[in-house]
């Protein structure tokens, strides 16, 4: 059974693929990294959260990359060389990828020392770390070169200069906060969508309950990434957008038959339902009853 939690080293015991260099060395105690051949296909599994924030660089190849908040949606992303992803997930998530064209995938996984992102965040501010964004294909210059170097020290013979290696580890935690810090200052709202972000959703959601549901178009209204937009709905309403969709239609089907004498039917087709079978069968699961007993009763 996976757990909902673990360290850097526990969580590659859920990730298939073969370890090509590992950061082991005395040198290596403000990062945890390693460099990884992945398996072309690989079936979804649960991320467990770490505290430590991990840095995913795609060094070879390309893939189609899905992750999904629990019994979420699957969000989509297409990486090849140069990509990168970011997170600091205080809750477990799933993901699942398929490798294309012909070379190899081959991932770096770095994680930054807790104490070290500490250390940095005082002395740039004075203040404790900020929570950070998630970012899922992203792709960053300078954060590419930082890597890139890190990279090559693994693989120096002696396995890096310990020296240098700090250097790199403090450049990239200033880099991080300076770039990837999260706008909210309440750190333990981070979990939560920020209310004004909430009220634009679910307003946009109630004028386009005729059309079909569009995770990237709604993530767009609020400014952010599908992935991170859907795990931070979740934990604000208990519920994923695409359920929270389909309560509101349902809700407004409630009220155009209580209120109304418009055909059940039609009131199918308002809330984006073509088929008058498709919508009794949803109408039912959410509320118990059918369109028709519900007007009656």
């Amino acid at each position: 059974m996976t757990p909902d939690r673990t360290s850097p080293l526990g969580l590659e015991q859920y990730i298939a693929g073969r370890i090509l260099v590992s950061g082991d060395s005395p040198a290596w105690t403000d990062m945890f990294v390693q460099v990884y051949s992945r398996h072309i296909k690989q079936e979804p599994f649960l991320v467990p959260a770490v505290a430590e924030p991990l840095i995913v660089w795609v060094m070879s190849g390309e893939a189609i990359v899905e992750e999904r908040e629990l019994d979420g949606e699957w969000v989509s992303n297409i990486v090849t060389v140069g990509d990168f992803f970011l997170t600091r997930s205080p809750t477990p998530y799933e993901m699942r990828w398929r490798a294309t064209g012909p070379a190899p995938f081959q991932v770096m996984h770095l994680y930054l020392s807790v104490p070290l992102f500490e250390r940095v965040a005082e002395v740039l501010s004075g203040d404790a770390p900020p929570a950070l964004r998630d970012v899922s294909g992203g792709k960053d210059e300078q954060l590419s070169h930082l890597l890139a170097l890190i990279h090559q020290e693994l693989t120096a013979e002696g396995k890096g200069s310990q020296l240098f290696v700090q250097g790199l580890a403090q450049s990239l935690a200033v880099h991080l906060i300076r770039n990837y810090a999260s706008s909210e200052t309440d750190i333990g709202r981070q979990t939560a969508l920020p209310g004004f972000k909430l009220r634009r959703a679910i307003a946009y959601l109630e004028g386009h309950l005729a059309d079909p549901f569009n995770l990237a178009q709604l993530a767009g209204t609020v400014g952010m990434s599908e992935f991170h937009f859907s795990r931070l709905f979740k934990k604000a309403t208990g519920l994923s957008p695409s359920r929270y969709f389909i309560r509101q239609r349902v809700a407004k089907a409630q009220q155009l038959l209580q209120e109304t004498d418009t055909s059940i039917i039609e009131i199918g087709m308002s809330v984006g339902y073509s088929s008058p079978s498709h919508f009794a069968q949803v109408f039912r699961r959410e509320t118990g009853l059918p369109p028709s007993h519900y007007r009656r009763g």
